[in-house]
């Protein structure tokens, strides 16, 4: 099993609103870019930024308008349920690269994800714009069913997305979505359609116990691989919560082909992701979901051992 060293915690400089914690709790999606690490919550309307070194609390930024009820109940009904966060490159308009939200498409009000330019070293900058995912998710409905997308990830020209099979009747699946189509919609701030998908292809991971693993964040290798997270969470459909049985890390193929999956030694779920390769191996930063409001989330890191770089 792979053992997971905590960093920090996710905590912030201010609450988000009134009457809220000032800490990230339901981290969902991890990216680090240049000298910072940047954290969306799916129950949160703000992106979350950390210093890469140290353990100086975080700043956010907004992602979409309005505000949401701190009542956990009208909360999860409301929330956009951005699910997933990848690094974007080839923007005229973000020459240092963009970050794209990504939400899960679970409910009809989760379909609005943003896009965030970044500076030379990393930060935010910019204005955010709204991306809408609400034609490509009916696409995709029309294909697997219920939706949760939850891992997204560049590799090469494609872009993939992860959905995640919650229950015994949902399919965890990999979307290749053409990239190059999907950066021409993002630079002319136009919806994303069902015309930059190209293969969906369903996969089973194993279980942890009697529960399915699923899917639930990605991030890239160089060479085209695609390093994911799993979690396996004895839910009945993609809106409940459920217990969680573990957590896993596996690598996909260039070609989409899961080849490597193994458990975390701590019963967390663990539902974002970012890899590096440093000094010859696969180094691991990430973030798990308490699914409690009142806890900080925590920062992990790891290597993968017995995978090649």
């Amino acid at each position: 099993m792979l053992r997971l060293t905590q960093r920090r915690k996710l905590n912030l400089q201010a609450p988000e609103t009134t009457g809220g914690h000032a800490h990230v709790s339901a981290a969902s999606g991890l990216v680090r870019a240049g000298n910072w690490l940047h954290v969306v919550a799916d129950d949160s309307l703000f992106l979350a930024s950390f210093p890469l070194v140290g353990e100086a609390p975080g700043q956010f930024q907004r992602l979409l308008p309005g505000e949401l009820p701190l009542e956990p109940k009208s909360r999860k009904a409301q929330k956009p349920d951005m699910e997933a966060l990848c690094l974007v490159q080839g923007l005229a308009s973000a020459p240092h690269g963009a970050l794209l939200a990504v939400p899960s498409g679970s409910t009809a009000v989760r379909q609005k994800g943003a896009l965030v330019p970044l500076a030379a070293d990393g930060s935010v900058s910019g204005p955010v714009r709204e991306v809408d995912f609400t034609s490509l998710y009916a696409q995709l409905e029309r294909e697997l069913g219920p939706l949760n997308v939850e891992g997204a990830a560049v590799a090469g020209v494609r872009m993939r997305l992860l959905n995640r099979g919650n229950g015994d009747q949902g399919k965890d699946a990999v979307v290749d979505l053409d990239a190059g189509r999907v950066l021409r919609a993002l630079e002319a701030d136009a919806p994303l359609e069902p015309d930059v998908v190209r293969i969906v292809r369903r996969w089973e991971l194993g279980r942890a116990g009697t529960v399915r693993l699923s899917f639930t964040d990605a991030a890239p290798l160089p060479d085209g691989r695609i390093v994911f997270t799993a979690a396996a969470e004895d839910t009945r459909d993609s809106y409940a919560d459920g217990a969680v049985m573990g957590s896993a890390v596996g690598v996909l193929a260039p070609d989409g082909t899961p080849m490597f999956l193994d458990g975390v030694d701590a019963k967390v779920k663990l539902e974002g992701v970012d890899a590096r390769v440093e000094g010859g191996r696969i180094h691991l930063l990430l973030v798990a979901d308490a699914d409690d409001p009142t806890q900080a989330a925590p920062l992990f890191e790891t290597v993968l051992e017995g995978v090649p770089a």
